[in-house]
């Protein structure tokens, strides 16, 4: 009876863990009320990868991963979901971290960070509604800070400091809605003060004093060059 048994019971337990694993490696299945649940994989034209991750109650959780449509090995995209937030981090093609932050549907949210090819930090940024709010800062290739700016809704509001790569201020101005308004200071590269004076919607206004080893050489409405982020290119002293 054992040697009859005992057969029987292998080919049982052979048959259950077939339908298990039949079962887990279903993939792209709606559950009864048509919602995405479990495994579910997407492939481009190309029949590459080019997401996998894990549905319930058709909301994702857990991790997901997505792909470039040329290779299926690294992602380039790390998705990993808890509740209503997702921690997103994103990769060159050799697996280096770009940046990574927070993510509420398809809008960015909190502090996102963002890195140079050798995994040091080249800015900080913070996001509401995924717009651009608080402080950002990017750095130099050093780890000198090159820009402290604040910002509001996604515009340019408070002050804005400028550093020269050695961490020396060159410029400090204020912005309201995006554009230049307020005081505002500029340097040289040693931190002497060249110039200051005050700006009304994006022009310059009243006085301006200009400066030679501290001293003030002028007082004149002088205008500067300005690129098209509002960055002193050069002074302009026939203007």
């Amino acid at each position: 009876m054992l040697s009859i048994k005992k057969p029987f019971i292998i080919v049982l337990l052979s048959v259950c863990f077939l339908s298990v694993s039949a079962v887990a490696q279903k993939i792209n299945h709606l559950d009864v009320n048509g919602k995405k649940t479990g495994i579910w994989k997407k492939f481009y034209k190309n029949g590459k990868l080019r997401y996998k991750g894990q549905f319930k109650d058709g909301r994702e959780v857990g991790t997901f991963k997505f792909y470039e449509n040329t290779a299926s090995t690294q992602p380039v995209i790390v998705k990993e979901f808890k509740g209503n937030k997702a921690l997103v981090k994103f990769y060159d093609f050799d697996g280096k971290l770009k940046s990574k932050g927070e993510m509420i549907g398809k809008k960015r949210e909190g502090k996102w960070e963002y890195y140079f090819s050798n995994g040091k930090l080249f800015s900080e940024e913070f996001y509401v509604n995924g717009k651009l709010n608080g402080i950002l800062k990017n750095y130099y290739s050093n780890g000198k800070i090159t820009e402290e700016t604040e910002y509001k809704e996604g515009k340019k509001n408070g002050v804005s400091k400028i550093y020269a790569n050695d961490g020396v201020l060159i410029e400090e101005t204020n912005y309201l809605n995006g554009v230049l308004n307020g005081f505002a200071k500029y340097f040289d590269l040693k931190g002497n003060l060249i110039e200051e004076g005050t700006y009304n919607n994006g022009r310059r206004s009243n006085d301006w004093m200009f400066y030679d080893n501290g001293n003030a050489v002028k007082s004149t409405k002088r205008r500067i060059i300005l690129n098209k982020n509002n960055k002193v290119i050069s002074p302009n002293k026939n203007n």
